[in-house]
């Protein structure tokens, strides 16, 4: 059974056009548009508002009083998860991997604004760290709480209709769009696209979150869909992961700068920095073609920016001062 989704994000989010970064890229100046998720309103906003309304919905119809969930110390759906259960009056632990003293700026500065409580599980893996997190559930109730768990990024079956929603939204925003460039993490996001859109609109940028994203994609959205949804036929690009994960790549570098110069449009180095970094490769090799209207989902992410040491000091060095 699916329970209706709690109200917590401002919908729709608008589209703005982009002719400056359009014509950095190589396209025209009435191909590009911006679907500006990062304003959905809770907590700083961003595109994981959309997977918690359903979550959520769900957690309250069971009678949760308390959210747990899992990610990285600069985790965007933690930040969020955090604001919402403060909106919603429940209490929120946050079992984020790594050790305390990395950084208290960015979304941890958020998470402790918004009141939640954070467990470190040290370097773990992914199994560690969802292990770290029933352990967690398990202490809350026989505490005699009632804990929900979210899962990673929000991302499943049940999260991903907010995005099929959100591709509902950008139909009737941006009739026919050939190709929707979004930021591929744990998944949900692209997933609901793919099952409102098709998977041949939507371009997933690879963050380097998971192992096999393309994967992660077809389980979530086919269950939503009449369409078979095969991990091997989606649009999947895995050439911005670098380093991996939390590092700053040279193109993202350089999508975040292209980005603010010539739109005022401030993007993160983990997330929508590479997916930027993913359309401008795309148009480099002809999958995205001028003359085609193509969307780019801005999903958020602007606290973790400040949390990101080298991104903010890559950011500062093009600072130019001048001498009075």
């Amino acid at each position: 059974m699916t329970h209706p989704p709690v109200e917590l994000g401002t919908f729709p989010t608008p589209v703005e056009p982009a002719p400056r970064l359009a014509a950095a890229l190589g396209l025209g100046p009435d191909d590009l548009w911006i679907k500006r998720d990062d304003l959905t309103g809770l907590g700083g906003g961003g595109n994981k508002i959309r997977k918690l309304e359903w979550t959520l919905g769900a957690a309250l119809a069971e009678g949760a009083d308390t959210l747990v969930t899992t990610g990285a110390p600069q985790s965007n759906h933690a930040r969020l998860t955090a604001a919402a259960g403060a909106r919603l009056g429940w209490d929120v632990v946050l079992v984020l991997r790594g050790s305390p003293g990395v950084s208290r700026s960015g979304n941890l500065a958020l998470d402790g604004l918004f009141g939640a409580r954070l467990v470190w599980a040290g370097d773990v893996d992914r199994a560690g760290l969802d292990a770290m997190a029933a352990e967690v559930c398990e202490r809350l109730r026989k505490n005699g709480s009632r804990p929900a768990l979210v899962p990673f990024g929000g991302s499943s079956t049940l999260g991903a209709r907010g995005y099929v929603r959100c591709g509902e939204e950008l139909s009737r925003q941006v009739p026919d769009p050939r190709t929707v460039v979004v930021a591929l993490g744990s998944g949900g996001t692209m997933a609901g696209l793919v099952a409102s859109l098709g998977s041949a609109a939507v371009l997933g940028v690879d963050v380097g979150a998971l192992a096999d994203p393309a994967a992660a994609v077809a389980k979530f959205a086919a269950p939503l869909t009449a369409e078979a949804v095969a991990p091997d036929r989606l649009r999947v690009r895995r050439d911005q992961v670098g380093d991996g994960y939390a590092t700053l790549t040279g193109p993202a570098a350089g999508a975040l700068r292209l980005a603010a110069r010539t739109e005022g449009l401030v993007l993160d180095p983990v997330y929508t920095g590479r997916a930027l970094a993913g359309l401008a490769a795309a148009v480099r090799d002809g999958d995205v073609r001028p003359g085609e209207r193509t969307v780019f989902v801005h999903t958020g992410g602007l606290p973790g920016l400040f949390g990101h040491a080298e991104a903010v000091a890559y950011a500062e060095e093009g600072v130019v001062v001048h001498e009075p």
